[in-house]
């Protein structure tokens, strides 16, 4: 048996460039990590099977696992088949990419067990017609997301604070949000160059998720917990993605936690975060 974790991710800032003819945009956004994290185990099987801890979320054609399988197994082959279990702790549809964290880990399992060496540029080729955000997960470094968020330059940006997320409990319509957004083309200033020559204090005048916005006027709930967070002490606080999911930035540790347990206390589903946290993508080997 094989142990390895999928990572949550957050959008720092996204703006809507374009849209396109094929009914797709084009964007820029920032990605990095949430100390959130979903655990699989992998075993040598007769046949592929998926068990997923949350019975809610469909294991089967439709899971983004069994797409990374069967891709890997259509281009590329399987020696041996695997079965695999997953303890499912990131929420679905909350905009933390965790159906894509799932299927760019699958990935490298398949690389790792079945010894076929290929590139991370191989794997995100696998991905294409997959998820969008699978290349950034691919890549295990935090960066900026252009094109259709595919296209991912690594740059060191992984917040120096603390990072308290909540998930409001409800999926938003990714479809929706892009549908009633307004495409700017010429954004005052670049994500980018917010990221690379602001301190996060300064992100909440600068740094915008043009989602938000129309999302937030279907669903109070998400600006609700925006506006609470940043009373409980965040410098920064943003929707992450499409939605639903809701994350703050804290200088503070105990600002961060007491932020974090009112939360919690609530019954929602949250998650603190290290400053300077660093994923762990090591495949391990059980006994």
């Amino acid at each position: 048996m094989w142990i390895a974790h999928s990572y949550a991710k957050i959008n720092l800032g996204l703006h809507v460039l374009e849209r396109l003819p094929t009914g797709y945009h084009r964007i820029e956004t920032g990605f990095c990590f949430l100390e959130w994290k979903d655990r699989f185990e992998v075993s040598r099987s007769d046949v592929f099977s998926l068990d997923l801890s949350d019975n809610s979320i469909p294991a089967g054609e439709s899971n983004l696992i069994t797409k990374a399988y069967r891709a890997f197994n259509r281009y590329v082959g399987l020696k041996n088949q695997y079965s695999f279990s997953v303890t499912k702790n990131i929420p679905a549809g909350g905009g933390l990419g965790g159906g894509s964290s799932n299927a760019a880990l699958t990935f490298r399992i398949l690389n790792k067990l079945e010894k076929t060496g290929l590139s991370d540029e191989d794997l995100i080729d696998l991905s294409r017609d997959i998820g969008a955000d699978i290349p950034f997960f691919i890549k295990g470094k935090t960066g900026i997301g252009t094109g259709m968020g595919q296209e991912i330059e690594p740059i060191d940006f992984q917040p120096d604070t603390w990072i308290v997320c909540i998930f409001p409990g409800f999926e938003s319509s990714t479809a929706e949000a892009y549908r009633n957004c307004n495409p700017n083309p010429e954004p005052d200033f670049t994500i980018k160059s917010v990221l690379l020559e602001e301190e996060p204090d300064q992100w909440q005048y600068l740094l915008q998720n043009d989602l938000e916005a129309p999302v937030v006027a279907q669903y109070e709930i998400i600006g609700n917990i925006k506006d609470q967070l940043i009373d409980l002490g965040a410098v920064y606080a943003s929707m992450t993605g499409s939605g639903s999911a809701v994350f703050g930035l804290f200088d503070q540790d105990f600002v961060a936690i007491n932020a974090y347990e009112s939360f919690h206390d609530l019954g929602f589903a949250s998650n603190l975060t290290r400053p300077r946290f660093t994923p762990d993508y090591g495949i391990y080997r059980k006994d």
